[in-house]
């Protein structure tokens, strides 16, 4: 499936916002940028985007103001912040209102391609579940019409799945691929750095995984302890209420104090 978008990048530093938008037309993405909060909102207005990149830090309307503004008339559109390391506590705050996922500067390339992808692709594949959905009832309501008896006999062919391509620990099963997490019957769909960090979790199971290495190994970067116990605890919580059949009496994400998590499955 190819991957494409219209992404809007909203900065107030010229040198960073060109080389984001470079970054992301060679990697074959329709780029916009703004300089501010507010003509990144006016551009929303007046054109249809797929993603937004936005600092936290800009001159007038800040990072979570126009968060905030993006919600109320585009509340389906992905939001990813970038900040430097002083603004953990605000690119956790962003997550609590809805950004999609945040970066910490200096930003990778690799990085941003990566998340790119993956945000847009996600988006691809559940319109494409929609139309399919449609389509299918359109088949069903004209099959109640047809005045023929025959049967309808629909025969899928399921390629075997590539030995990498699945990581299984207890019940819990993660979709490298299509990077969707399963319990048993049930899918669950999680956030871009959530998955990432149960990925960690599971590949370093039933061992316990300090909060320094599980931000190094999901999020390629290196942290203080505080910092990382900070940026941790937010992608924790969301795993929790994603997983846990009670998220305040953990039973597969178990807190280690003083040391980390450990991903419990038997």
């Amino acid at each position: 499936m190819k991957i494409s978008g219209h992404i809007l990048i909203i900065d107030d530093e010229p040198a960073l916002r060109k080389t984001l938008a470079r970054v992301l037309q060679q990697a074959g993405f329709e780029v916009t940028t703004a300089e501010n909060g507010e003509q990144g909102l006016a551009f929303l207005q007046s054109s249809d985007f797929d993603l937004t990149y936005m600092d936290l830090r800009m001159p007038g309307l800040n990072g979570l103001e126009v968060l905030n503004l993006i919600h109320v008339k585009h509340p389906n559109l992905p939001v990813v912040l970038f900040t430097a390391q002083p603004d953990v506590g605000s690119a956790v705050e962003a997550l609590r209102r809805g950004a999609t996922d945040y970066l910490l500067k200096p930003l990778k390339p690799e990085i941003i391609i990566e998340r790119t992808k993956t945000i847009l692709a996600a988006q691809q594949k559940e319109r494409r579940k929609r139309e399919i959905a449609a389509q299918m009832e359109a088949l069903q309501a004209e099959l109640k019409n047809l005045e023929s008896g025959e049967s309808v006999e629909v025969i899928s062919a399921q390629a075997s799945p590539a030995a990498d391509r699945f990581l299984k620990r207890g019940a819990l099963t993660l979709d490298l691929h299509t990077r969707r997490l399963s319990i048993g019957e049930r899918v669950i769909n999680l956030p871009p750095a959530a998955f990432d960090y149960l990925l960690v979790l599971a590949r370093h199971s039933p061992d316990v995984v300090d909060c320094q290495t599980l931000v190094a190994e999901a999020q390629g970067y290196q942290t203080d302890a505080r910092e990382a116990q900070e940026l941790v605890k937010w992608h924790i919580h969301q795993l929790r209420q994603a997983i846990e059949a009670d998220a305040h009496t953990p039973s597969y994400l178990i807190n280690v104090r003083g040391t980390g998590y450990r991903l419990v499955v038997d």
